[in-house]
């Protein structure tokens, strides 16, 4: 049971399988899908489990020899091996020397509940690229992939979105999306919880006032891209900028020590300004707390009070599902940076321009 419990790990960083299902569902708060991809990693433990006992001892060795069991044990491992590579080089439809083929048919994903994702299978259906396999892993994988690519020159299709760091650092090009899939331009919206304006007036002021630009949000990222913690790198921005930071505070009282709880993503988007406003209420006299979630669960967490806020929602379209589930529940305080961005992204050596090229 322990062992299996690695497959729940390893879907952190793309691999598919019940790990994946078990992701998925915490991600998006689904109980039902999460319950049975877990029951069925237990009932496969169980089995293992008996199968490998029985193998020390065997029940039917007076019957039939243990070498030949062995035997056919080993057959039907390797027979699955060759099954599994040839059903997979057979998979490849068209020109093998297309861009697709040398990109194994494969977009590289992010975390399984990000919008993000949706809106990638939704592109996926609009432009029928029936072939291609959405990869689920997460922000860092994906980036670490990203890399790896360039460094090769090898074709390579990730989820992006802007404002990011990797958009600095390496010539990327978003795919065109004649089709509006991923839709136009978004807004990155402050969260907070019902009463949380009677409870610390001045630290929902500050929420309610926060505003910065992409330029802001990206000298962050590429500071934390860089090396420097997101902590230093906030503090950092924080010095640098207190002309913007004093229209944030102006006429917010000073806390008095209370306990905020600020949740996000494990987006750099997020990480960047979770901690920029953080540190900024803490300047303020509060007790925050920064706590990484799940995009479900970071909504839910607002919406039922066990969270004080976020700054983290991406609306209209990424996150709109979670957010017409619990906006009764919620006080949006509007946005906190505007002309947000997403879509499929290249390296800028590949000589595609649009969605439609990866047909």
């Amino acid at each position: 049971m322990l062992a299996l419990s690695m497959v729940v790990t390893a879907s952190l960083v793309g691999a598919p399988g019940l790990g994946a299902d078990v992701y998925r569902a915490v991600s998006q708060i689904n109980v039902g899908q999460g319950f049975e991809a877990g029951l069925s990693i237990v009932i496969i433990a169980i089995i293992l489990d008996r199968i490998t006992q029985n193998l020390r001892k065997p029940a039917y060795e007076h019957i039939v020899s243990r070498k030949i069991i062995f035997t056919i044990l080993a057959l039907l491992v390797v027979g699955s091996a060759l099954f599994s590579a040839f059903t997979k080089d057979t998979a490849v439809n068209g020109d093998k020397n297309s861009f697709a083929a040398k990109a194994d048919y494969e977009i590289i994903g992010i975390e399984p509940g990000a919008g993000l994702m949706k809106l990638t299978k939704t592109a996926i259906d609009d432009y029928k690229l029936d072939d291609w396999k959405l990869v689920e892993g997460s922000s860092a994988a994906m980036v670490a992939e990203l890399k790896k690519a360039i460094d090769k020159k090898e074709p390579i299709v990730v989820t992006g979105w802007s404002p990011h760091w990797m958009f600095s650092k390496y010539d990327l090009k978003y795919l065109k999306d004649p089709n509006e899939s991923f839709g136009g331009a978004e807004n990155i919206n402050s969260i907070a919880r019902k009463g949380l304006e009677q409870d610390a007036p001045g630290a929902y002021k500050i929420l309610d006032q926060f505003f910065w630009d992409t330029k802001d949000m990206e000298n962050v990222m590429v500071q934390v891209a860089e090396g420097m913690s997101p902590s230093e790198a906030a503090e950092k921005w924080i010095k640098e900028n207190q002309d913007k930071v004093s229209k944030w505070t102006q006429g917010a009282q000073s806390g008095n020590g209370e306990k905020i709880k600020l949740v996000y993503v494990a987006w750099d988007t997020e990480i960047a300004s979770t901690n920029v406003i953080g540190k900024v209420l803490e300047q303020n006299g509060y007790d925050v707390t920064l706590s990484q979630v799940e995009v479900g669960p970071m909504f839910a967490g607002v919406a039922n009070g066990s969270a004080d806020a976020m700054v983290a929602a991406w609306l209209p379209g990424t996150h709109l599902e979670y957010y017409n589930k619990y906006k009764a529940e919620m006080v949006d305080l509007g946005p906190n940076l505007k002309g947000t961005k997403n879509g499929l992204v290249v390296p800028d050596y590949v000589d595609i321009d649009s969605i439609e090229d990866l047909k």
